[in-house]
């Protein structure tokens, strides 16, 4: 039992060091006392000095008062109100007057000060009032009521609940309680301000549990628990979408690779069934168009792997133009390529990268292309322009993202290129998107328009000699 309370102790011990909402408690309550305790301090001297003034004050007035009656010749008992204290003394220190609250007691100053001193002004704690402090204040009257110079003295004890000691005892219970309210006030406020937190977080666990497809509550509080919901269900729908687009990239690479995989077992199945005679050329190049087909697939699939990881390649300043010139130079074609290249569109990518992007346009315009293809470069508002057209039939506008969608091919590029993967464009918009750039299909009177921006490169400042 003992051991089980020591292990709860512990654990409440370092969740409330650690939890976001016991250190905000603790903080709070070290912060509230810390400034108590100085509070306090700056009561103690305030209240210090007004004690200190309001029982100087408070003596000042009488003493002045039975002093100007003395002065005059007047009786000083009538000067002296209920309870103060007031005592005459001659210079010898023998008390010629006390007010009833100090009658029969020795006088609150000696001989030596009667004699010599004119104004009395401090704090004293006389055994003629068995050491109890007070403020003594009193005033030199050379003639008057009593024929001699005289001292007219007052004293005043400062109010008890000033007193250091008893002024803390009494703040004390005050203090404590507004350092306890103060913590249980930041307990709760932290603790509803993290509910929201908690529901995340449970729906996060129940997402975890039971797979994508839920959002979490997002609550209306129009601050950073509300972004935090929202950026949390965004991610979560960038999950679902990435674990559908995955699920749908393993189901089509599969049906992609069944078939040139089948077609190749098939004839390598049928020539061992064969003759010695037979004459298998002709089947083993059809098996070798199979694996040259399963070679291009596992190519293509490679490198959107490595788009999709975002694996570093190496960049440099590529001029586009240049690079284009160079392809299409040495590219054999079923159709005319007619370049339209202007300089200044410089780029800052990967050249092989690039000439794979380019050589997926070209393949697929060709591929449509009835007469000739039209290739572009120019750079237009900060960005490398790259257009590629063919004069074919053309991609319906309903259907122009489908195209960059993995292994999606429509019916005439199946009609067109039976053995295509349909990773070619997929791939190029994949790259494009890797430099900042996008790949889109644009409007054109005739076949289709690939439309390929990046950003242009920011030119080098030119070397200054001395």
């Amino acid at each position: 039992m003992r051991d089980e309370t020591e292990g709860r102790l512990r654990y409440w011990g370092a969740w409330l060091l650690h939890s976001v909402r016991g250190r905000a408690t603790l903080i709070a309550v070290a912060v509230s006392a810390s400034i108590s305790v100085v509070a306090l301090f700056l009561i103690l001297v305030l209240a210090r000095e007004y004690a200190t003034e309001r029982s100087w004050d408070v003596a000042g007035r009488a003493m002045d008062r039975v002093a100007r009656t003395v002065h005059t010749g007047g009786d000083p008992a009538k000067a002296v109100r209920g309870g103060e204290r007031v005592q005459i003394v001659d210079t010898g220190g023998t008390v010629l007057y006390a007010s009833e609250t100090l009658r029969g007691r020795a006088p609150l100053i000696g001989p030596l000060s009667a004699r010599t001193q004119v104004v009395i002004d401090r704090r004293t704690c006389p055994q003629a009032l068995h050491d109890q402090c007070v403020w003594l204040t009193g005033v030199r009257v050379e003639t008057g009521t009593f024929g001699r110079p005289v001292i007219v003295i007052a004293a005043n004890r400062p109010p008890t609940l000033v007193h250091g000691v008893l002024l803390t005892l009494a703040l004390l219970p005050v203090l404590l309680l507004m350092i306890a309210a103060i913590g249980w006030w930041t307990w709760r406020s932290v603790g509803l301000a993290l509910v929201p937190i908690e529901a995340i977080r449970q729906e996060v666990a129940h997402i975890n549990a039971s797979g994508t497809g839920a959002r979490v509550p997002v609550p209306n509080t129009h601050g950073e628990i509300q972004e935090l919901a929202e950026t949390v269900n965004d991610t979560l729908a960038r999950l679902d979408e990435s674990a559908n687009r995955e699920r749908r990239f393993i189901s089509d690479a599969s049906h992609d690779l069944r078939n040139p995989i089948s077609g190749l077992h098939t004839r390598l199945d049928a020539l061992l069934q064969e003759d010695d005679d037979f004459d298998w050329r002709a089947e083993v190049g059809e098996a070798l168009n199979d694996t040259e087909r399963l070679n291009e697939i596992v190519t293509d699939l490679l490198e959107l792997s490595r788009l999709d990881a975002r694996a570093p390649a190496p960049v440099e300043n590529v001029d586009l133009a240049a690079l284009v010139g160079r392809e299409v130079g040495r590219r054999p074609s079923r159709v005319p390529i007619r370049p339209h290249l202007e300089n200044g569109a410089h780029v800052i990518a990967n050249p092989l990268r690039l000439t794979r992007v380019l050589g997926n346009l070209l393949s697929n315009a060709e591929r449509h292309a009835l007469s000739s293809v039209e290739v572009t470069v120019r750079a237009d508002d900060g960005s490398a322009v790259l257009e590629v057209a063919d004069d074919g039939s053309g991609i319906a506008e309903d259907q122009r993202e489908r195209v960059f969608e993995r292994f999606a091919r429509l019916p005439e590029s199946r009609r067109r290129d039976p053995s295509g993967t349909g990773l070619g464009l997929p791939i190029a918009r994949e790259i494009a998107e890797s430099y900042g750039g996008t790949l889109r299909i644009e409007d054109s009177a005739r076949g289709a328009h690939f439309v390929l921006r990046l950003p242009l490169a920011v030119p080098e400042p030119a070397a200054t000699s001395n």
